[in-house]
């Protein structure tokens, strides 16, 4: 700035955020109840605010105004005046520094102080008590950015058909933070996801599309920092619009851009997972650091009656009000945002039950589904939700509209169970194994609507499913009263790691059977980043505040041989994944096509080679079973028979009619490969193992 203004001009309420012109900048934030705000100029340090300047106007409640010579790197906060009146949901406080909720680029990071609470921490009235301390020292400010073009070339989204998805869950930190070959200023950044050694693995690990745990700025929560923690995950959410700083090498957007071109080039999708259900500034008793401060009764949703109190379907103290058409507008802003400047080809939506949300529960016509299926380029991305959250009516599992997918995690439970050897597992077993059309075959919904996962990010990694039974995050600080009682895992003779080769050799066993199982199921399969070189977090199913050893890949174990043996096993599941249509589909099918003489598309067959009758398929003990399935293609017809045992001993299994020349493909009780051609009598199938078996025919039996 040449020179320091005494105050705005008018500027214009739309675009939100601020925008720089080439001659000045334009800020515009909303705002129903405050009565005035502030723009704070600070430092090219950001230490010492250096003008308070009014916004002049406010139209259809954006409140805005217009710098001259100002530009790029210019460092801001606002200040909103108003009433602080908790018992109306009213909690202005312009003492405080609040962040822009559009700023592109934030610069420094909060430091926990009392300073920050909008009320007097430890005063006898709690939250209806009044703080006047001022907060700019322990705020992080926003950043004017320049315009983020960026030459994408000939960049295009590779648009991956959902029947041929195979998604990596991964951490940007996580994944890449011990990676040798990776320069260390990189590791852990979006600038290590570009690196062509990371994405060799990914592409011969045969993955389609990478989706990203939060990399939008989240928070430091105060309660880990004074246990000596950091918030891993990032679902706290300070800023929908900025990348986590961390996660930027040298500062500059470019990282995230030149990380989406480089997968894209080599095939790889990029999905983001993305928190708009709650933001970090938690309940009632919580900081004041953006929302809150600028309109906290139209940024939350209030308790009927009790506007003091928030509803808190998130279990994270707050619940955003995406009712409120300029919230749900911040939040379209948002997605356009990532999609547009970083070409992100979808988004999962964190706690998704929430998002559709009305007055009268959920609704899979809520605005927030509305305007996004309505919408000419986020409708044409991938769309996935969790579908579930603490609210009332929480579960939404298979109501979701159609253009979404979401995570199933009765697909991880029935898995996870038929492998540990429950009882009356099978009838399940074959619904998840056909895309759950028991829950997603409806509103012309495919197949690909369901997740399938054995194993994510909460909860035990695949190595540790089969090698606890009960959770162990002492760790986390918290007693061990935190993360899932329930697993549905297993650990085989004795808790945690053992010498005992019998009981590490079940283990590698029954995590091949779990693996082949998700890469052999309809639906679209997710893999949690590490399980392929069987990662282990020590049995802590919550990592969320574990960011060290824990839960960072360790890439030089990774190429022991027992853990290359995996790795080499998992690049052929995806491979076979792909070489063979009948191990994938876009459509439900139910057995009622037949392409060859008594060659139905899917049928299922016990040990003896029999259909399974009604009265088997009721059987508790039952722990085998064959699935066949084929489907035609351009020359001939693909059919493949996949065969399980969840049993403790090994199963002699009769191929059934009709008669074909089966060869067998893969034999999970082995890591490395089987090749066996011809085969054609009856088979073994070890303990706690599937076996595949491929062909292809003309229609005509052998």
């Amino acid at each position: 700035m040449a020179t320091r203004p005494d105050r705005l001009t008018a500027g214009r309420p739309y675009p939100l955020g601020s925008t720089w012109d080439g001659l000045g900048v334009n800020f515009a934030v909303f705002s129903a109840h405050a009565e005035r705000i502030d723009l704070c100029i600070f430092d090219t340090s950001g230490r010492r605010e250096i003008a308070r300047l009014a916004l002049p106007e406010c139209t259809d409640e954006v409140w805005h105004g217009y710098l001259p010579d100002a530009g790029p790197g210019l460092q801001y906060g606002y200040r909103a005046h108003g009433p602080y009146d908790p018992r109306n949901g009213h909690r202005f406080n312009a003492h405080k520094l609040l962040l822009d909720p559009y700023a592109k680029r934030i610069s420094g990071e909060v430091k926990w102080a009392d300073a920050l609470f909008g009320y007097r921490v430890g005063s006898p009235r709690g939250d209806l008590s009044f703080d006047r301390r001022d907060s700019a020292a322990a705020m992080p400010r926003a950043v004017v950015t320049i315009d983020e073009s960026f030459n994408w070339g000939n960049d295009a989204r590779p648009h991956v058909p959902w029947a041929d998805t195979v998604i990596y869950e991964a951490h940007v930190r996580g994944a890449t933070i011990r990676h040798p070959d990776i320069a260390i200023p990189e590791r852990g950044t979006f600038s290590a996801l570009a690196d062509p050694r990371f994405i060799d693995h990914l592409h011969t690990l045969g993955v389609t599309t990478v989706e990203l745990l939060p990399v939008q700025a989240f928070l430091q929560d105060r309660f880990l920092a004074e246990k000596g923690l950091r918030n891993y995950w990032g679902y706290s959410t300070l800023c929908f619009f900025a990348p986590e700083p961390r996660y930027l090498a040298d500062g500059a957007l470019l990282n995230l851009q030149v990380a989406v071109r480089r997968l894209h080039a080599a095939g790889i999708e990029v999905i983001l997972d993305v928190v708009y259900n709650h933001t970090c500034e938690g309940g009632e008793a919580g900081p004041t650091l953006s929302l809150r401060g600028l309109d906290h009764a139209s940024y939350y949703r209030l308790m009927p009656g009790d506007a003091r109190h928030l509803i808190n379907d998130t279990g994270c103290g707050n619940t955003l009000n995406v009712t409120h058409p300029r919230v749900l507008q911040m939040v379209m802003d948002s997605l356009r945002y990532w999609a547009t400047t970083f070409h992100v080809d979808g988004f999962r939506f964190d706690l998704g039950a929430n998002l559709g949300r009305e007055a009268n529960g959920f609704d899979p016509g809520s605005g927030f589904f509305d305007v996004i299926r309505q919408d000419p380029l986020l409708s044409r991305l991938k769309l996935i939700s969790e579908p579930w959250d603490i609210g009332p009516g929480g579960y939404q599992l298979g109501n979701h509209p159609s253009g979404f997918a979401e995570w199933n995690d009765k697909y991880r439970d029935c898995v996870r169970r038929f492998w540990r050897g429950d009882e009356g597992q099978r009838p399940e077993l074959a619904a998840r194994l056909m895309g759950s059309g028991d829950i997603f075959e409806h509103h012309g919904r495919r197949p690909w609507a369901s997740v399938n996962f054995v194993t994510a990010h909460d909860g035990f990694t695949l190595h540790d499913a089969v090698s606890y039974e009960q959770k162990h995050n002492e760790a986390n600080g918290e007693d061990n009263r935190d993360g899932h009682n329930e697993n549905y895992s297993a650990n085989w003779g004795s808790e945690g790691p053992s010498d005992d080769q019998a009981v590490v050799d079940v283990r590698n066993r029954v995590k091949r059977a779990m693996l082949a199982t998700l890469l052999f199921s309809y639906g679209t399969p997710m893999l949690l980043a590490g399980d392929e070189f069987g990662h282990s977090q020590k049995g802590n199913n919550n990592a969320y505040c574990q960011d060290n050893e824990t839960t960072w890949i360790d890439w030089e174990a990774a190429a022991l041989p027992e853990n290359q043996a995996l790795y080499r096993f998992v690049c052929r599941l995806v491979a076979l994944r792909k070489a063979h249509p009948s191990l994938r589909s876009d459509r439900y099918l139910h057995g009622r096509v037949e392409l060859a003489p008594g060659l139905a598309d899917v049928a299922w067959f016990d040990p003896d080679g029999e259909p399974v009758s009604a009265e088997a398929w009721n059987d508790p003990q039952g722990r085998a079973l064959a699935l066949r399935r084929a489907c035609r293609t351009e020359q001939s017809i693909d059919i493949t028979l996949v065969v399980f045992n969840a049993g403790v001993d090994a199963k002699q299994f009769t191929l059934p009619q009709p008669q074909f020349i089966w060869r067998r493909a893969l034999d999970s009780a082995v890591p490395e490969p089987t090749k066996e051609d011809g085969v054609q009598g009856p088979i073994t199938v070890e303990a706690h193992s599937a076996v595949l078996l491929v062909t292809r025919a003309d229609g005509n039996p052998a």
